[in-house]
């Protein structure tokens, strides 16, 4: 009886003294910290096919009441927040009249009349419906450009691709060394039907530029977006 009371005795306090060892790995291993949830671009569900997800973007490109706004209401009042935002960056000299530029997602053009607006007139746009001539035909996960054409592009679209990789790849293989890449992205707001992935931190979109330097975040009023990301591809873009 005595040796039963001693080993019960041992049990407990064994018991006592491991389970909150136990419960806090438990919570570690089982809980992502808050840190580790906002670190993520998640793909939106829905999308079964690339069919399917080019038919969606597709369904607001052609959108005949959408195009009427874009090209009327929206016209003057999107070229001046670009031209705003363009003039800025060659005041920093990531962008000069000399520069051949891209803009992806270009829907109308607004982007391209901005940037020739402010004298960098070697510029056009690519969307998945042209719109001649300032934008070509082309679907940013496939660029339809040589290796190296461009030496800064511009996009505020980055939350309608549904492969993100494959995305950024893209703008590394078609960006020059030492070219520049703007993107305008939405940290804080999730309201584009259309969109195909949510990004929740800078970080997660930073790793995906695998070639490419930070050159600065800042928060902007962008037609909707929240945050702007320069980068600067390597000029030794295999380190």
């Amino acid at each position: 009886m005595q040796q039963s009371k001693t080993v019960l005795k041992y049990v407990s306090v064994f018991i006592l003294v491991t389970l909150p060892i136990l419960v806090f790995f438990s919570t570690q291993q089982h809980k992502p910290s808050f840190n580790a949830q906002k670190d993520l671009i998640k793909i939106r569900p829905g999308y079964t096919s690339y069919d399917y997800y080019i038919q969606r973007q597709l369904n607001k490109t052609l959108n005949p009441r959408l195009r009427t706004i874009w090209m009327t209401r929206d016209w003057d009042r999107k070229i001046k927040v670009f031209s705003r935002f363009f003039q800025d960056l060659k005041r920093q000299n990531l962008l000069s009249n000399g520069s051949k530029c891209l803009c992806i997602g270009a829907r109308v053009g607004q982007e391209v009349v901005a940037l020739k607006r402010v004298g960098v007139n070697d510029s056009v746009g690519m969307d998945l419906v042209p719109y001649p001539p300032l934008v070509v035909q082309g679907d940013f996960h496939h660029q339809p450009f040589d290796d190296e054409t461009f030496d800064f592009e511009f996009s505020n679209v980055f939350d309608h691709a549904l492969y993100p990789e494959k995305f950024v790849g893209e703008i590394e293989r078609t960006l020059r060394p030492g070219g520049v890449c703007v993107l305008h992205v939405a940290l804080s707001t999730r309201s584009d039907k259309y969109s195909a992935n949510d990004l929740y931190s800078v970080e997660a979109l930073v790793r995906l530029f695998r070639r490419s330097d930070v050159v600065h975040v800042r928060n902007v009023d962008g037609l909707g977006l929240d945050t702007e990301v320069v980068f600067r591809k390597k000029r030794d873009s295999s380190k």
